[in-house]
């Protein structure tokens, strides 16, 4: 017999365990009130008579009750009672004390692998771990209802980042407007920073505002190098007046002008890159930066900006030099790099930045590609124009601007009328649910599914409600430097952000995890059959964007379904299933489950269907999705790569390819470092398996982790199979 908990862990049952807490009350009476042996017995027997398969905790403590009454034990049974309650009080106090401890003194599982990109070691990391394990338990046990932490213990729903939610004034994500903050000023820990007049000012001022911004928010940001443009031609201007009092020629000034800017340009992005990885901020990392390149934002500067980026690419290849020296790949910045007609041809002007583009991404992972002819055609503003933006963070897309007749809600200075604004907007926070949960719980009953998957649905709907109504407590004073200098918003101090929260300004998420497995459950076929199985996933993906249409309706609130990343809580999905399910062959056997709509790692396909077939459910996934491939070391097959990106500009709005580029400070192996059938990570050449001399970089989910995972991620990454064969890559 199997005992279910109260947080939904399943153990063994254990008579001795009734034993000791009605002996611990027999101590609270006295004579033929005390519960003899063979009384205690026979309450034992009549619950093994039973013959359950499993019983919840509570209906046997409500069985001893009962029994102890039959044999008259009344006051036995009322301190059995207040046993039971006091119990229940200490289940509900503070429960930080063990979680601190095991993370202080490193033995916690789950903070040393929560986050492939921190620390858990590192004071800094620590000290907001620390914060978080505090958020979390008061979240718990004062802001959610008991339901929704039972549902989350459970794994039928996952409520993200719990370890910031105490705070009632910490959102997700952002598009800061860098833009507004260059050109009109802003302000810092009360520091006025006006207009720089350089481009490597204007460089060094950015890293500082994104410290700022990362530091007051707990996703990922995003900046466009677009705004960094304007200041190149500053830059030059400077130099070019500095020869022209020298009274060289004018071919001669523009000519040494024009090296000094260069020189300039690539000091200050090297300034801008080392700032972002060397700074650590409130939450214990690097930003969890997003930088954008996209040609086709600016006409006055796009001469400037394509210097911009190819210096960026350039530094990128290069890589950062780790503690030994060594050019090694680092997680950020993401660069986000937008294919467009400028840039996507052979004979197109900047295609020599796509060939620059492919060979980063061959040596070090980035960039990211988004499509702005696919984006364009699925991201539709309220005057039925298409927009291109980049995602905020790794994955996570606004919806198409709905606020232009509404006006300048956020008082930017640099808006734009009629315009679609999407610097400035932001992510309320992500409530994500268990697809392969609903389906084992339907246990093939069709009728069921659809049933349970509304039940589950409404519950991460109030679970959302939540997540909105405590960031609507927020006004402008709790962090200025989002709100009242710019990042998001020029609000008045004191001025609430309630407005910012509705009419499509900023979103709210509705993430969902495990189609593969939920498809394979309900109907025995994968989603990418193209037959049966596809055309289920796709009613359960357009399913869930009726629900959000539905809520976005009522509410006029901006709730968008989202391919949540769940770089750890795979792991905790694939236990809670397989603890309420027992392990099922091909659903709950390993110890992840899929990641949003992705084909499963381990399914043979090649790289071109599998791109075409997930962009059919990535168009049903508008609040965040990211589609990749699986290659080999490309370094010497760009042809390869250009492919590829040119087949993701036809055919899909966001993907990425997966190299390897890995590195052993022992013996200076640079192949790709190996994970064991232990799942240990090694180095092939030299059998080193210290962690902190092994530099291994792997996307995670949609972004590059360099901290190692969990085993369940680990378990994944081991199993991903090649999309781009080694045969063709040769």
């Amino acid at each position: 017999m199997k005992i279910v908990k109260r947080d939904g862990h399943i153990v063994d049952y254990d008579p001795e365990k009734i034993r000791i807490a009605i002996g611990k009350a027999n101590n609270e009476v006295r004579g033929k009130e005390k519960a003899s042996k063979e009384e205690i017995e026979e309450i034992i027997k009549y619950i093994e008579d039973l013959n359950k398969k499993r019983i919840l905790v509570e209906d046997i403590q409500d069985i001893i009750e009962q029994k102890l009454m039959e044999f008259d034990k009344y006051q036995l049974a009322k301190k059995y009672i207040t046993y039971r309650y006091t119990r229940a009080l200490v289940r509900k106090a503070n429960t930080t004390d063990k979680s601190i401890k095991e993370l202080i003194e490193g033995e916690n599982e789950y903070w040393n692998s929560e986050n492939s990109n921190k620390n858990a070691q590192v004071v800094t990391t620590q000290r907001d771990y620390l914060a978080g394990i505090t958020s979390t338990d008061i979240t718990r046990r004062f802001l959610l209802p008991e339901d929704i932490v039972e549902a989350h213990d459970k794994g039928i729903i996952h409520f993200h980042d719990a370890d910031y939610f105490a705070q009632n004034a910490l959102h997700n994500c952002e598009l800061i407007n860098l833009d507004d903050m260059l050109q009109n000023g802003t302000v810092i820990n009360g520091v006025m920073i006006e207009k720089p007049h350089r481009f490597i000012t204007a460089a060094t001022i950015a890293t500082q505002i994104i410290l700022a911004v990362t530091s007051s928010s707990y996703g990922g940001a995003t900046v466009s190098l677009t705004h960094l443009a304007p200041f190149v031609r500053l830059s030059y201007e400077k130099y070019l007046k500095k020869y022209q009092e020298r009274n060289l020629s004018e071919e001669e000034c523009k000519e040494f002008a024009m090296q000094d800017t260069r020189k300039e340009v690539e000091d200050g992005v090297q300034t801008f890159n080392y700032q972002v990885n060397s700074m650590t901020n409130t939450n214990g990392q690097a930003p969890f930066l997003s930088v954008c390149m996209y040609l086709g934002e600016t006409d006055e500067y796009k001469e400037e900006l394509a210097m911009v980026i190819e210096e960026f690419l350039k530094q990128r290849i290069l890589g950062f030099k780790n503690e030994k020296g060594v050019y090694i790949t680092r997680a950020f910045p993401k660069l986000l790099y937008i294919l467009e007609e400028d840039n996507i041809h052979e004979d197109s002007k900047y295609w020599y930045l796509t060939k620059l583009a492919a060979e980063c991404t061959a040596k070090r992972m980035v960039p990211d590609y988004i499509s702005e002819k696919v984006m364009k055609e699925l991201k539709i503003n309220e005057l039925g124009n298409g927009e291109c933006y980049p995602c905020m963070g790794c994955r996570s897309f606004l919806t198409p601007d709905r606020t232009m007749s509404l006006g300048n809600i956020a008082k930017a200075k640099n808006y734009v009328e009629g315009k679609g604004k999407y610097y400035g907007r932001f992510n309320q926070g992500v409530v994500t649910i268990n697809l392969p949960d609903v389906a084992l719980s339907a246990d093939g009953d069709m009728d069921k599914f659809w049933k349970i998957f509304d039940e589950r649905l409404e519950l991460c709907h109030r679970a959302l409600q939540i997540r909105h109504k405590r960031l609507s407590n927020a006004t402008s004073d709790v962090a200025p430097i989002l709100w009242q200098y710019g990042a998001l918003a020029r609000l008045d101090k004191g001025e609430s952000i309630h407005e910012l929260l509705h009419h499509g300004y900023s979103t709210i998420s509705l993430g969902y995890a495990g189609l593969y497995e939920c498809v394979k459950v309900m109907t025995g076929h994968s989603h990418t059959d193209n037959g049966v199985g596809k055309e289920f996933g796709l009613k359960v993906m357009q399913h869930l964007n009726d629900m959000t249409n539905k809520w976005k309706k009522e509410e006029d609130i901006d709730y968008s379904v989202y391919g949540s990343p769940i770089e750890s809580t795979t792991y905790k999905f694939a236990k809670c299933l397989k603890e309420r399910f027992g392990t099922i062959k091909g659903i709950t056997d390993r110890g992840y489950i899929t990641n949003s709509y992705h084909v499963p790692v381990f399914e043979e396909i090649d790289a071109f269907s599998k791109l075409k077939l997930e962009s059919e459910f990535q168009k049903l996934s508008p609040g965040g999705a990211i589609s990749y491939i699986e290659t080999p070391n490309l370094q010497n097959n760009l042809d390869a790569v250009i492919e590829v990106i040119k087949f993701i500009y036809d055919n899909i709005m966001y993907a990425e390819l997966n190299t390897k580029s890995d590195y052993c400070q022992k013996c200076g192996y640079t192949g790709e470092i190996l994970i064991d059938d232990n799942l240990e990570w090694y180095c092939p050449n030299c059998g080193n398996r210290d962690h902190n001399t092994l530099n291994v970089a792997r996307r995670t989910c949609g972004y590059i982790g360099t901290n190692f995972w969990n085993k369940g991620r680990t378990q994944e990454i081991k199993e991903r199979v090649l999309h781009i064969d080694n045969k063709v890559a040769e």
